[in-house]
């Protein structure tokens, strides 16, 4: 089945009639009647009968339809990385990240980027793993800045620096002195799924097994918001806690250091540039100086 075959096949199928698919496809009636009957002579079969003047799948062409879209699917991914590979220019860095980095250290770092090299231009994306390793992908996305230390197919992963798990909690309350103090606090978890919240997961799972945190969350920083609205205490990373900090938290060592490596994830076939390591010598720098607060 030739390209222009799986055209016109498509193109019946969204039109419904010949006359609608010529219009999809830019091309006269008779030459979409020729590209139709030629596909079906080299398949052998019929593909569309005719029913009160619109062309209906036959049972061979519905077991195709899926097939075909999902063609057209690959074909619109190809085009749109041919779009993104042509913008792209050395000037402009289109970065994705966690919420956690996209709400005080990624604006720091890129402000002063752009004051020492201001030629540079950026995109910001703010989205969870799944969505960023997508775009990452098909190239709307140059990097991605992310907790997330899973390996995926088709992305190379640089651990740029490492923060801390700590504790928030209202000004005045305690800091924990054992995990196992957990039990008696009302703590606010994490989605599972979150590569922190997977590490709060295994501390509770590990010390209070029969507690259940009373409420979660998928974004770090609304964890943070409920701890000012008196709802709880949580768990959460110190680049976050850090942004938070002046709406009224305070956060505390845990009993033991806990260290969550801050990685960039860029494409397997990406080999870099002096370009993009000025831009991670700046984010680099401003989350070596999101320390613990003295």
């Amino acid at each position: 089945m030739r390209w222009r075959h799986v055209e016109i096949f498509d193109a019946i199928c969204r039109g419904g009639s010949l006359t609608q698919a010529a219009q999809l496809l830019h091309i006269s009636q008779p030459a979409a009647s020729k590209m139709l009957a030629t596909a079906e002579m080299q398949l052998g079969f019929r593909l569309f009968d005719r029913v009160r003047g619109r062309l209906i799948p036959t049972r061979e062409a519905s077991i195709l339809a899926p097939y075909v879209a999902r063609l057209h699917q690959n074909l619109d991914d190809v085009s749109q990385l041919a779009r993104n590979l042509r913008s792209h220019h050395e000037g402009l860095w289109r970065i994705g990240s966690s919420p956690a980095f996209g709400l005080e250290l990624l604006p720091v770092a890129l402000s002063r980027c752009r004051q020492a090299h201001p030629a540079m231009s950026f995109e910001l994306r703010t989205h969870h793993s799944g969505e960023l390793l997508q775009a990452l992908e098909t190239r709307d996305l140059d990097m991605v800045m992310s907790f997330d230390q899973g390996e995926s197919s088709g992305v190379q992963q640089q651990v740029l620096a490492h923060t801390e798990l700590v504790h928030v909690t209202l000004p005045g309350v305690a800091p924990l002195r054992c995990w196992e103090e957990m039990a008696e606090r009302a703590f606010i978890a994490l989605d599972a799924d979150d590569p922190v919240g997977a590490m709060v997961e295994s501390l509770l799972q590990r010390y209070v097994p029969e507690v259940a945190p009373f409420m979660r969350v998928q974004t770090h920083y609304v964890a943070c918001s409920l701890v000012v609205q008196r709802v709880g205490e949580a768990l959460v990373d110190l680049v976050t806690a850090r942004a938070m900090q002046s709406r009224g938290l305070a956060i505390h060592r845990l009993p033991e250091p806990l260290p969550i490596p801050v990685s960039i994830l860029t494409a397997h076939d990406d080999a870099g540039s002096g370009s993009r390591e000025r831009v991670l010598d700046h984010i680099q720098q401003a989350l070596l100086e999101c320390r613990f607060p003295d």
